[in-house]
């Protein structure tokens, strides 16, 4: 019976180390580590991303308040008093196809080289949508206290290109 136990904790240990060589990974903390190819249209690019953090990142010390999500999805938006209102969605879904499908007035723009899109707001105000993936896209969206929505896209297309370094480059 010894030997059966000596047996049984050794292949016990044998299959613990198998399956603990085999379950890690080497990673860097703040790295971004690639989605494999089979799962890439399936996975959230934004996994761990939080639109309020990156808004607030990105609107500090501009006299911002501070990012309020309003919804279950990950989009955040940011009031200026008397200026306006900055926005943010992190949409791991859907890419500039969609987007181009569901909006009037859609112009084909580039925000530090990658693909974009820009519209105006229907309410006022200019939206940019840049690319992350086919199926994953990060949308800015300015409206000003101004109305002057001309002026709304100057200032999606600098806060787009604050942005743009922030978000994953998936391949």
């Amino acid at each position: 019976m010894t030997t059966n136990l000596r047996i049984a904790q050794a292949v016990t240990g044998i299959a613990c180390l198998a399956m603990a060589t085999t379950a890690c990974a080497t990673t860097v903390p703040g790295a971004a580590v690639p989605a494999p190819a089979s799962s890439a249209a399936n996975s959230d690019v934004f996994a761990g991303v939080n639109a309020c953090q990156v808004l607030d990142q990105l609107t500090a010390g501009e006299g911002f308040n501070p990012g309020e999500n309003k919804s279950r999805r990950n989009e955040c938006g940011a009031t200026k008093p008397e200026f306006g209102t900055y926005g943010l969605a992190l949409d791991p879904v859907q890419g500039l196809r969609e987007f181009a499908e569901n909006s009037e007035g859609v112009v084909e723009t580039s925000v530090n080289g990658r693909n974009a899109l820009q519209a105006p707001i229907p309410l006022g105000g200019c939206a940019i949508v840049i690319e992350v993936s086919e199926h994953a896209r990060a949308m800015v969206q300015v409206s000003l206290s101004s109305n002057d929505d001309q002026q709304a896209c100057v200032d999606a297309q600098a806060f787009a290109e604050k942005l743009e370094p922030l978000l994953p480059k998936v391949q």
